[in-house]
Order: structure tokens, then C-alpha cells, then sequence
């Protein structure tokens, strides 16, 4: 499966200091480009706003901080 524009994804989040967003937490996002190298930019959805990020790479762990991965629905596995 190949990342394209608009394609709705998991992003994890880094997490914040105080905890309000704990670290690998999955977010929404949409896929805002893609890059020759393999990143992504993303819109992130949050309960509180959105943010983007860009040359995000795909996760090679489960809910591995600051990367992306498709949903499991996208992987077949829902």
C-alpha cells in the first residue's frame, strides 16, 4: 500500500510534558503531500485544533512517537 493525497491515517503523537496528550496516542490525519524519500506531510487532527506536520516517515513500531502508519481498516485487519 503506497501513501497518497487526502488519505486519512494514524499519526502518534509525541506526547506533551504534562501528559494532556500521552505518547503515542493515535490522531488523525490527512495526508497533505508525498515525498520522494518516503515522508508525508499531514494535517493532525486533535480534540483541541490541528497542526501540520511535514517529511513525517511511517511508523516501523506500533505507536512508535512521531510517525504515521495506515489505520487497520487500511491494513485489512478491522
Amino acid at each position: 500500500m503506497k501513501p497518497s493525497i487526502t488519505r486519512l491515517v494514524y499519526y502518534f503523537a509525541y506526547g506533551t510534558p504534562g501528559g494532556e496528550y500521552p505518547q503515542g496516542e493515535e490522531r488523525a490525519a490527512i495526508i497533505t503531500e508525498v515525498n520522494e524519500d518516503g515522508t508525508v506531510g499531514l494535517c493532525v487532527l486533535n480534540p483541541s485544533g490541528f497542526f501540520f506536520n511535514r517529511n513525517v516517515r511511517q511508523a516501523t513500531r506500533p505507536n512508535e512517537p512521531g510517525t504515521w502508519d495506515f489505520t487497520p481498516f487500511q491494513k485489512g485487519g478491522a
